[in-house]
């Protein structure tokens, strides 16, 4: 069940987040664009409409959509191999169209299949990368495009060499800019008066210390001041004629070449899987474990595809970082999503010579945090006490997500999974019940005797359709196995969805280290039936 959401009732939370994340979006939409080989003003243009688009249309509360790093390859050879910009926008767009295509047949289903421990080791995996990528902008070295998420270089080197190598460049103006940032960064939210300014968030502070330390710096002759090569380097418009050169058309006249037609499908397919696999990472973020309908997220990519190419802007996705940015500065709905791209739109337009002041060492104290709460010790601990079956398929995606790709890596953990499920549980049939039942009745769910985390998607959606002021026994007396997947969904259900929305929940045969509190014997009726 969907509840009608008010997109400002959390304006406060949701501005102060927005804000947040668009500090973080800008340096990875140019990065991007750059790595594309696209003019700088593409990756703005898909940033804004990823913001305000697909935020609008999508209904995840946590996502962020706009340029992903896992879509610079595919694009640098299509532009190549197409030989002009225009007729690869009308890539993207016949690309969005398939993506609605996809929406429409219900494509997003298969984000359900994804298990929760790959989901996971793909945040760690993603989390270790932005480590590994943001030091090196951090101590001024900013020779690799911001947003890079590829382990093997261009040039040849890899994300560990690059590191190595960057301690040769160490800048010590940018070293204690991002030592103020991170010391704000982690008080803002600890220190008590400093806790009650949430509009502000400490990003923003952070950002405008790094920009007057700098100004300080260049002002005095100091040998502490950044250059502006490590400084954001947003293109500056200067008249209307400035405006009209960045729109550009798809080139509609190339609709018969294959070759269109082939970039589109690939953008189409890697773009959706991405999307899939992030909105899913962005509901394990979201605290109220609120799920997105993925046939309505293609539906909404695809639409931002679409108008992005129109104006001259780069193919989009669903994207980690941002989405993490998000989440971690503490958004509630959509809203935050939307002034994201409002703020990139106005701010491109009207403070470009500000924005051009931002020390990339700022922002890389802002995405080293992010990074650290996505791979923290605690989450691989986590997964090590779950034992093996959870483990390895974790451990095997965060390492494949770092040396491969994001893609790669959670094919590899996906594969390892289904071979632990199948190998465990070939000779055992899985049985899973649900009935309907008229308003005011019981609802009652019982579980078969093997429920791995194939079955995530029956019982997420049997959760997740449970009516408000509802009456649920969930039944695991028959069962011999409970996937963790399962397991975790049961008891986010219990412990928020079920208190927010006043479900009276109870648990019959749940085993003790299941760690779910059974709260009525097998026996006894839980109930008092109604009256008939």
């Amino acid at each position: 069940m969907t509840k009608k959401i008010n997109l400002f009732a959390n304006l406060k939370a949701d501005f102060a987040s927005g804000l947040v994340v668009f500090l973080v979006a800008l340096p990875l939409c140019l990065g991007i664009a750059m790595a594309s080989g696209a003019p700088l003003f593409s990756g703005i243009i898909a940033g804004v409409v990823g913001g305000i688009i697909v935020g609008y249309l999508s209904q995840s509360h946590i996502s962020v959509s706009g340029p992903a790093a896992g879509l610079t390859a595919i694009v640098l050879t299509a532009i190549t191999d197409l030989n002009a910009f225009d007729v690869f926008l009308l890539a993207v767009f016949i690309a969005g169209l398939i993506q609605i295509t996809l929406g429409f047949i219900r494509a997003g289903s298969i984000s359900n299949y994804f298990p929760t421990n790959v989901i996971e080791g793909m945040l760690a995996g993603i989390g270790v990368i932005i480590i590994l990528k943001q030091i090196p902008h951090a101590i001024g070295y900013d020779r690799d495009f911001e947003g890079d998420q590829a382990f093997i270089q261009a040039e040849g080197g890899n994300t560990l060499s690059t590191l190595l190598g960057a301690l040769d460049y160490i800048n010590l103006g940018s070293v204690i800019i991002t030592l103020i940032s991170m010391a704000i960064l982690i008080s803002w939210d600890k220190i008590g008066f400093l806790k009650r300014m949430k509009l502000i968030p400490g990003a923003l502070v952070a950002v405008i210390i790094g920009i007057v330390l700098n100004e300080l710096f260049i002002q005095t002759g100091s040998s502490l001041a950044i250059a502006k090569e490590h400084l954001v380097a947003l293109p500056v418009m200067t008249s209307f004629e400035d405006v009209k050169a960045i729109i550009v058309l798809p080139d509609f006249a190339s609709i018969t070449n294959p070759k269109v037609w082939m970039v589109a499908f690939t953008i189409a397919i890697v773009a959706s899987i991405e999307t899939l696999l992030c909105i899913e990472a962005a509901d394990r973020m979201d605290v109220h474990k609120r799920f997105t309908n993925t046939n309505v997220e293609l539906k909404a990519q695809g639409v931002g595809n679409m108008v992005s190419s129109l104006l001259g802007g780069l193919p989009m996705t669903s994207v980690v970082v941002r989405s993490s940015a998000n989440a971690n500065a503490g958004a509630q709905s959509k809203m935050s999503a939307i002034i994201h791209g409002v703020l990139l739109l106005i701010s491109v337009v009207s403070i470009p010579f500000l924005l051009n002041k931002i020390p990339l060492a700022t922002l890389a104290a802002v995405l080293l945090l992010v990074g650290y709460k996505l791979a923290k010790p605690s989450v691989i601990m986590h997964f090590w006490h779950k034992g093996k079956y959870q483990f390895v398929p974790f451990i095997a995606t965060l390492l494949g997500v770092v040396f491969t790709d994001l893609l790669k890596g959670v094919l590899l953990g996906i594969i390892i999974s289904v071979f632990a499920v199948l190998r465990g549980n070939h000779k055992r049939a899985y049985n899973f019940r649900k009935e309907e039942y008229h308003d005011g009745d019981i609802i009652h769910i019982d579980l078969a005797q093997e429920v791995s985390f194939l079955n995530k998607a029956a019982i997420k959606n049997t959760l997740n359709e449970i009516p408000e002021n509802s009456k649920v026994i969930i039944n695991a007396s028959d069962t011999v196995y409970i996937a963790h997947d399962v397991q975790d969904l049961i008891k986010e259900f219990k412990a928020i969805r079920a208190v927010e929305d006043n479900i009276e929940v109870h648990l019959i045969g749940f085993k003790d280290e299941y760690e779910l509190e059974n709260t009525a014997s097998e026996k006894k009726n839980v109930f008092v039936e109604h009256s008939k």
